[in-house]
């Protein structure tokens, strides 16, 4: 028997047209058991077209990427849980591929990447984001005891024991919680599967660059003190497996 499966998808002033349809891509590709839409501070009138076609759950105050995550996978009773960005730019298709990876009992945590050789972009950021987020990914990958190639790309898949074990260390509320998520699953000692995506930037985001990275920035610091002392501790050492991306090993000379 399949292992049930529950996707959440943070929301704050997104595009519901485009999100009405990345649901539906979502329904036909995968199937879940259930879709859960973490709204904050919506526009009047958008949940009730959501209700049509997902489980929907809003908060009036604003919680922040990660905060919508947690809640919403919390929430959750399947045996995986996932979550992809409302604008739809990791499709359907490729967020299978990254549940796909826990069905078959390769790995617990799976995330897509961007910067994986074999993924394909159909269309870049702009120069300026690009710098910056591929600044960032080194910085990451220097400083953090979990070494990936992609910490931030908007969609991952984690069984639900793991996150058990992995939600009680997660406390970032914004954009860094996909940074937190993996650096603390590698740390308890979790396999990580980094999957090629097919992606496409969406250039009408509202997230800023500049202000993100700066919050990207201030978090990572706290991420790798509290990540190194699980790394560290006897009582977290071995709690899995062991801390090697699945599908690729970073080679830490090519930087």
């Amino acid at each position: 028997m399949s292992e049930s499966l529950g996707i959440v998808i943070p929301a704050y002033n997104s595009e519901i047209p485009t999100l009405e349809t990345y649901i539906q891509d979502i329904e036909e590709e995968l199937d879940p058991e259930v879709i859960r839409i973490e709204i904050d501070a919506p526009q009047q009138g958008h949940v009730n077209r959501l209700e049509e076609i997902a489980e929907v759950n809003v908060s009036n105050d604003r919680r922040g990427k990660g905060g919508a995550i947690m809640e919403g996978f919390d929430a959750l009773e399947t045996d995986i849980l996932a979550f992809a960005d409302a604008d739809g730019s990791v499709p359907a298709e490729s967020i299978n591929d990254i549940v796909r990876q826990i069905r078959e009992g390769t790995t617990d945590v799976s995330i897509a990447s961007r910067r994986h050789p074999s993924s394909h972009i159909v269309a870049h950021q702009t120069i300026v984001r690009r710098f910056l987020g591929d600044a960032f990914a080194f910085a990451a990958r220097k400083m953090l005891p979990t070494q990936c190639w992609d910490y931030q790309c908007g969609a991952k898949a984690v069984r639900a024991e793991a996150w058990t074990a992995i939600g009680h260390h997660c406390y970032e509320p914004g954009f860094a919680w996909d940074l937190e998520f993996v650096s603390v699953s590698g740390s308890l000692g979790y396999e990580i599967a980094e999957v090629p995506i097919e992606w496409e930037d969406h250039p009408d985001s509202t997230v800023s660059p500049i202000f993100t990275s700066i919050e990207l920035t201030t978090a990572l610091v706290d991420v790798k003190r509290r990540t190194d002392a699980i790394a560290t501790s006897p009582r977290h050492r071995n709690v899995t497996k062991t801390n090697q991306s699945k599908l690729m090993k970073l080679d830490e000379d090519s930087d």
